[in-house]
């Protein structure tokens, strides 16, 4: 379509003006409107809708694109429109959505609306829905749809052309063809313009070079997306455990399960506990309880770190000076294990590294805190000798007869933060690995926890390192 001037007006149509059009029941022009919009445009303007222009926007729909419109709402716009829904016109809509699309809906609805569901599906579909949830949750089967193209190796390629001619339009993706045996095992992938440039007498079998790569239904979704950013391709055939295909995993939705598993991660690092649906859809005491949790934790972790200040009150009332680095030394400290901390999780999730390369990981981290540390004590040794200098602060202790030079005191910082920054940073890129070691989920060491676990150990350190360098004047 040309890009006039009524088709951009199209384009910019809000809820009010469709709403106006159903209201006055001009529905022609109302589904004229409708049709000159994209389907993530459209699914906005009607998630805007109140209930009842919902439902006769989207009777005004095709099938087809009521399936592909409603797959794009968020889950509770989604709940809600099936709520005023008609059984019948839930059966519709469920037709017109894929097999994937459908098993990803009734695990996001509330169990009485899944049921609701069910009860108003054809029996064909029920079954093939059924089918796609009865494998584990976050696995490969759930995401996969049964819709593709198979051929026979002993066919012709004027054969397997029919067959796609015939077949063709219910496939989910017109680019890959499946070669299987009688018994629908998987033997090759072959790409659609093999068949297009080959004589119509070559058999399929000569086409084959047995070189393709499958997923298993039982694997966990996150395979999926490493194996299709691995291979560069996006549809993967799936099999069972006899290899016998089952269905295919399409781009689009490796691409659904990458968003989400990026967000669940990033919330999860942050220190909150994942969130199950948009941010702005959870009921804030919901919020406020996956926030609250780990707030909680910290808050005790944190509690530990004031313990620690009320160890070394002694050294503190003898040189009330190091107080005043207590801050710049438990920051360095926990900033460099969230750095590392960060760094490792993402290198885990992507497959960058693996649970036998720890040692690897641990002398570069190793290396790595050494030079961040030495970095950090010389600004830390500039930063007093600069600010003595300048005579804002006289860092100068004494204690009785004794006295330490600023130098000292200087020499005392900068080799804590050191040592903290070191000790932070193997922290942070340890944890990581003992999680994955214990089958847990890596992305649940926050950087918060992380910076609060260094904290009370970097104080224990800083005071440590403060009364052996200034003996002369701060003691046990």
């Amino acid at each position: 379509m040309s890009e006039t001037g009524e088709s951009v007006m199209m384009r910019d149509l809000v809820a009010p003006d469709l709403a106006e059009m159903l209201h006055a029941k001009r529905t022609d022009e109302a589904r004229a409107a409708m049709s000159e919009l994209l389907d993530p445009e459209l699914a906005d303007v009607i998630a805007s809708l109140d209930s009842d222009d919902k439902v006769i926007a989207f009777r005004l729909l095709s099938r087809a694109r009521q399936g592909s419109v409603f797959s794009l709402q968020q889950p509770d716009e989604q709940e809600q429109l099936l709520e005023v829904l008609s059984d019948e016109h839930l059966t519709e809509l469920m037709e017109g959505l894929a097999p994937d699309d459908r098993a990803t809906l009734m695990e996001e609805m509330p169990g009485e609306v899944t049921a609701r569901l069910l009860a108003t599906m054809r029996p064909d579909t029920r079954r093939r829905t059924q089918f796609l949830l009865g494998y584990p949750e976050e696995s490969v089967g759930r995401l996969m749809t049964p819709y593709y193209l198979t051929v026979k190796p002993e066919w012709t390629v004027e054969q397997a052309i029919a067959h796609f001619r015939q077949f063709g339009r219910d496939a989910e993706t017109f680019t890959y063809v499946y070669v299987v045996d009688d018994h629908g095992v998987l033997l090759d992938d072959l790409r659609i313009r093999v068949f297009v440039l080959s004589e119509p007498t070559t058999k399929v079998r000569s086409l084959m070079d047995e070189n393709f790569v499958a997923l298993r239904a039982t694997d966990d979704r996150e395979a999926a997306v490493r194996t299709m950013e691995r291979h560069d391709t996006f549809a993967l055939p799936v099999v069972n455990d006899e290899g016998v295909m089952v269905g295919i995993v399409t781009a689009d939705d490796v691409a659904d399960v990458a968003r989400a598993e990026a967000t669940e991660d990033a919330q999860k690092m942050g220190g909150v506990e994942a969130l199950s649906e948009p941010y702005l859809s959870v009921s804030l005491f919901e919020l406020a309880r996956k926030r609250g949790s780990w707030l909680s934790v910290l808050f005790v972790g944190e509690m530990l770190t004031a313990s620690a200040m009320g160890r070394f009150q002694h050294q503190i009332e003898q040189a009330s000076v190091l107080a005043l680095f207590v801050p710049l030394i438990i920051s360095s400290g926990g900033n460099s294990g969230s750095q590392a901390s960060t760094l490792i999780i993402r290198a885990i999730a992507v497959g960058e590294v693996s649970l036998k390369q720890w040692w690897h990981v641990m002398r570069r981290e190793l290396a790595c805190g050494i030079l961040l540390g030495l970095l950090l004590g010389a600004l830390g040794l500039v930063r007093i000798h600069l600010w003595q200098w300048m005579g804002w602060v006289d860092y100068t202790i004494q204690h009785g007869d004794h006295v330490s030079s600023y130098h000292m005191v200087a020499i005392a910082v900068s080799v804590s933060l050191i040592g903290v920054v070191l000790w932070g940073t193997i922290m942070g890129a340890m944890l990581p690995f003992l999680l994955k070691a214990l089958r847990l989920d890596p992305a649940t060491i926050s950087a918060p926890f992380v910076a609060t676990l260094v904290d009370v150990t970097g104080l224990v350190i800083y005071f440590t390192t403060a009364v052996m360098i200034l003996h002369n004047t701060v003691h046990w």
